[in-house]
């Protein structure tokens, strides 16, 4: 199982905008090939900054099924927009 990492801010003023696109984005995501689950966390100390968390099964249901897939592409239309940058993106093994 891998662990997928995104670091990403949101421009200032649209969290609300944001939250509801990201709930249409969570419909899309989860019907990937290969995803397992996710979740979005919201810091408490740098405002419109956020952490998403994605479980795939292997590095490349994410890198290659979902992000050449046309769901990726449905993906960053709804929440792409949002983005005050590029995203940071890692992914993690389990170890333990």
């Amino acid at each position: 199982m891998i662990l997928e990492v995104v670091s990403l801010s949101i421009h200032p003023g649209q969290t609300a905008e944001f939250r509801a696109a990201y709930l249409q984005a969570s419909k899309v995501i989860s019907q990937a090939k290969g995803y397992i689950s996710h979740e979005m966390q919201r810091s408490v100390d740098v405002e419109d900054h956020y952490l998403l968390l994605v479980k795939w099964q292997t590095r490349d249901d994410h890198v290659i099924g979902f992000r050449e897939s046309p769901l990726f592409l449905e993906w960053r239309r709804l929440i792409g927009p949002f983005f005050a940058g590029t995203p940071a993106v890692e992914h993690y093994e389990f170890f333990a």
